[in-house]
């Protein structure tokens, strides 16, 4: 590798979009989060997987609405003020997923990432692409992608 692709490599920022679900960090790439919204009336759709909590119309349009608590395999919890649900778009597809809180935006250098252990808290490690090590914790960097399945997304 050049001195110039290292350095780039170096100064390469991530812009992540974090959020807490019980006492763990996420983040997602803030280019595929479009709104952050408060906890509205969610409609539940019949025969759907459990952690797919139902649609929202969003100004017009239907977006369903995934319980990311449900969908990593934790306990369900109530929704509280400071639940939020993060709007993004997945190939196409705009997607809503509930969090706990949202905290911050973040910058950080890429090279402080390094790949997932095979298994975070119970967590697949399928749906995570890097763990961000930042300095006083930890911060578990998702794939939504493979969080929700081609298939699954033309089901909803």
């Amino acid at each position: 590798m050049s001195q110039q692709n290292v350095e780039n490599s170096v100064n390469e920022l991530l812009q992540i979009v974090s959020f807490n679900i019980g006492e763990e960090e996420f983040g997602v790439d803030i280019l595929k989060v479009q709104e952050i919204n408060r906890m509205i009336n969610i409609t539940q759709v019949p025969n759907s997987p459990d952690y797919i909590s139902g649609v929202i119309n969003l100004r017009g349009r239907i977006i369903p609405i995934i319980d990311l608590r449900k969908r990593l395999g934790m306990q369900s919890k109530q929704h509280d003020k400071d639940t939020r649900i993060i709007v993004v778009e997945l190939e196409g597809k705009t997607i809503g997923f509930i969090v706990d809180s949202v905290r911050e935006v973040l910058r950080i250098p890429k090279n402080i990432t390094e790949p997932p252990p095979s298994i975070v808290n119970g967590i697949d490690s399928d749906y995570i692409t890097a763990v961000g090590k930042l300095e006083d914790r930890l911060l578990i960097l998702l794939d939504l992608e493979r969080l929700v399945s081609n298939k699954e997304l033309e089901t909803v």
